[in-house]
Formats: C-alpha cells, sequence, structure tokens
C-alpha cells in the first residue's frame, strides 16, 4: 500500500465514487458522506439525479432531510456524468445483476457498467464490487475489463468484492452496522479495501479471496431460502391436514435452542433471496455438481403463488363465484413489510396469474401509490393504488393480503370484506367472521 493512499486515508481526504444509485447505493454514499468523505454518486437515471441533488429521497425507508444535508455539506455530488471516476480515489460498483429468462445470471449492467467507467480508470484507485454474483466473478469478469486499460490489478489498480447486506426498512441495524465481507484479488489489494471500509464500517471481516466473499453472500441468502422452502412446503402439508401453520412455528420457536423461525408467504421477494440460489446452480454447473437441495427449494418457493391461487378460487368457490369476471384486489405490492421496495415482488405475479384467469385487478399498497416502469412488469405500469375506502374495497368479491404493512387497519377489512385471503397471517388478531378468512 502506497503511502499516498494511507494518508489519504489517515486525513479523510479520501475521495468516493459509487456507480447505482439505488438501494444499496444510496444507504452507502450515505455512510460515507456522514464520515466526511466526500462522495460523487452516479447514474444513469436522469430523474434520480435531478430528485437526489435536490435533497429529495426516491425511496420511503431514506429521509429526503439525510440526502439533503449530505448534499448541502458537500460530502454527496449525485451525477450522471462518468467522467468524474478520474477525480476519485475508489470506486463501489453498485449495480443490478438479475437472471435472464433462462434464470441464468445476466451480468450485463456489471459489465456495461465497468465498460462506461474504464476509459476514466487512474493508477492507485482502488474499485469494489458488490452486486451479488456467482464465484469468480471478480477475477473472472470484472478484471479482465479492467485490465484492458492497460492497467494491472494488484499492482497499478487494486480490485476487491464485498457483498452488500442491505435490508431496507430494517430498524435493527443500519447498512454501516453490518460487518462487511471483503476479498481482494491480491493481498495489497485487500489491504486498501480494509482502509476504504474501515472508514465507515466498524467491523471489516476479511476472507482469503473474492471467490470467498462472492460465495458467503450466495450461503447468506441460499440460507434464507431454503429454510422458507421447507416453512412453504410444511405450509400445504399442513393445510392438506386441517393445521395452521402459523400456530405450529408459534409453538415451535419457544425452543430457546435448535430451532429459527422462518415465515411462509405468497412467494420470494427482494433482489437477493429468489436470484441468489440460481447463481450458485448456474455456476455449479461448470463443476459438474447439481444442487437438487437448492433447486428444490426455489422450486417450492416459486410454486406458492399457484398456491395462493388456488386458495383464492376456493374461496371464491364457496361463495359461488368464479375468478373469471371477479374483482380481486391485492394488498401490499412491496415484497415485504413497511417498505417500497417491489423488487421480485410475489404480488406481480398474483396478479398476472389472476388476470390471465380472467379477474379485474387492483391493489393497495400506501408505499407505493402508483406502479413505476419496472423491467419485468412493464404491462402494469401507472396502474394506481385504490383508496382505502369502505366503498371501494366491499366492491371487491375478494381481497387477498400479500404484504402486511403496519400502516394497513386490518380491522377495517374484516368490516368491510367478507372474502379475505391471507398469505401473512395479518388476521389473526382481527376479529373475524367463521369462513370470512381463508389462509393460504
Amino acid at each position: 500500500m502506497n503511502s499516498e493512499f494511507k494518508e489519504k486515508i489517515h486525513d479523510k481526504t479520501f475521495r468516493l465514487g459509487i456507480v447505482g444509485l439505488g438501494y444499496v447505493g444510496i444507504p452507502l454514499s450515505l455512510g460515507f458522506a456522514r464520515k466526511g468523505i466526500k462522495v460523487t454518486g452516479l447514474d444513469i437515471d436522469e430523474k434520480k439525479i435531478e430528485l437526489l441533488s435536490n435533497g429529495k429521497s426516491y425511496l420511503e425507508h431514506i429521509a429526503s432531510e439525510d440526502i439533503a444535508e449530505c448534499v448541502k455539506s458537500g460530502h454527496l455530488e449525485p451525477t450522471s456524468c462518468f467522467e468524474k471516476i478520474s477525480n476519485v480515489d475508489g470506486i463501489i460498483l453498485c449495480v443490478p445483476t438479475p437472471l435472464d429468462n433462462h434464470l441464468e445470471p445476466d451480468l450485463s449492467f456489471v459489465e456495461s457498467t465497468l465498460k462506461q467507467i474504464v476509459p476514466y480508470l487512474k493508477e492507485g484507485q482502488i474499485l469494489s464490487l458488490e452486486s451479488t454474483t456467482y464465484p469468480g466473478t471478480t477475477t473472472e469478469v470484472v478484471q479482465p475489463i479492467i485490465e484492458s486499460r492497460g492497467l494491472k490489478v494488484g499492482e497499478s489498480i487494486s480490485l476487491v468484492y464485498s457483498p452488500e447486506r442491505e435490508d431496507p426498512g430494517n430498524e435493527s441495524y443500519a447498512s454501516v452496522d453490518i460487518p462487511k465481507i471483503l476479498g481482494g484479488v491480491t493481498q495489497d489489494c485487500l489491504q486498501k479495501g480494509i482502509e476504504m471500509y474501515a472508514l465507515v464500517f466498524p467491523q471489516v471481516v476479511q476472507v482469503s479471496s473474492t471467490a470467498v466473499a462472492e460465495f458467503t453472500k450466495l450461503l447468506e441468502n441460499i440460507y434464507r431460502s431454503v429454510n422458507i422452502g421447507l416453512v412453504n412446503e410444511m405450509k400445504v402439508v399442513a393445510d392438506k391436514m386441517g393445521i395452521d401453520i402459523w400456530e405450529v412455528i408459534e409453538a415451535a420457536k419457544t425452543k430457546p435452542f435448535g430451532f429459527k423461525a422462518f415465515y411462509p408467504g405468497p412467494g420470494l421477494g427482494g433482489h437477493c433471496i429468489p436470484i441468489d440460489p440460481f447463481y450458485l446452480t448456474w455456476k455449479a454447473k461448470e463443476y459438474g455438481v447439481n444442487t437438487k437441495f437448492i433447486e428444490l427449494a426455489g422450486e417450492i418457493n416459486r410454486g406458492m403463488p399457484q398456491f395462493v391461487i388456488d386458495a383464492t378460487a376456493d374461496a371464491l368457490n364457496k361463495r359461488k363465484k368464479p375468478i373469471n369476471g371477479s374483482k380481486i384486489l391485492i394488498i401490499g405490492l412491496a415484497y415485504k413489510a413497511n417498505v417500497d421496495d417491489m423488487r421480485e415482488s410475489p404480488a406481480f405475479y398474483l396478479m398476472d396469474a389472476l388476470k390471465n384467469c380472467g379477474a379485474e385487478v387492483g391493489y393497495f399498497d400506501p408505499y407505493i401509490p402508483k406502479i413505476p416502469v419496472t423491467r419485468e412488469h412493464g404491462n402494469w405500469t401507472g396502474l394506481e393504488s385504490i383508496e382505502w375506502e369502505e366503498g371501494v374495497i366491499s366492491d371487491y368479491d375478494c381481497v387477498i393480503i400479500a404484504t402486511a404493512h403496519e400502516r394497513i387497519d386490518f380491522s377495517d377489512l374484516a368490516k368491510w370484506s367478507d372474502c379475505i385471503v391471507d398469505t401473512r397471517n395479518a388476521m389473526q388478531s382481527i376479529n373475524t367472521s367463521e369462513g370470512q378468512v381463508t389462509k393460504a
């Protein structure tokens, strides 16, 4: 590690560029900016840049006041000008890594972003990839693109991988409070990465390689996917037996050892948990390994929306109504409670399936007044949330609770709808009549 790098870290004159101002990039930018580091936040979305530059947040769980404070102090500069990469000392990539139509890794955002910034890279910089990906991406994909510029990783430029661990809306853990996993291409890369992240993160956990760091992120989310898949399958079994799986879980979690509670739902949402297993299964095939356990969990989780549709059909059938021609309301468009994050939300799959069955579909979500443009669900762009009013909701033949936001008064729902399909146990403590609620 050269003395100039260490001096900038020590004096906090270190300048940082964060590429991708989304659910990961914005909290990370604010974390560094609050520590007195000058952050250049880069994004290709001009609307985001305009909002952020004016001190306004477009994410529900991030206050506009926090952004305005950092922008006003000069510690955060949102911009779409990628030439400014040449003015920073460190670069962190926080761009999407979705799946393609064949459920295989789509690294197009990583590759296109790298090609956009490569002309402006310079000696002495450090670049960190934070996007979820398969083991080997940093050295097999990122490193060759960087070195196409004539720079040598480990000598003239440093390269590390540090997976994001962002959990939108989690009030217990701010992004900078979560220990930072870090792997470097070389030991010098690793040391520079430790110095950079230690500016903000109280604990930096170093691992022996970028591949280990990449695998760590996959393990964390596959662990959740598999356990959620387990309780989802248990839900299906319990339902056939006339047993409430939610009651079972509450009883089981009283055991002080050997059990951790996971909860069922209408499917998996969020960027990481539904996607990460496929990154590993895809890479594993290169080594002749079939990840049967992981793939089975993914299959179960992907099948949960259909379980909810079947339960909805049954609930309507008991009222002598078909799905075809019925008005059905989805409550909660976000993939989890108390956020506006719609990434991979199972609510969209429910809406698509219901529409294909001939239903008239609406939604209510206090965090999402209007569905914006999305990569996967453009057919719903522009649809607005209904009003939370008795006259509006009572007009629907059936209501499906897909996400149980705390802002929603479900006691109102008990008064306004006689056909409720509850996928989140939201109606458990609400006084309802017999047959009014179907758990799914």
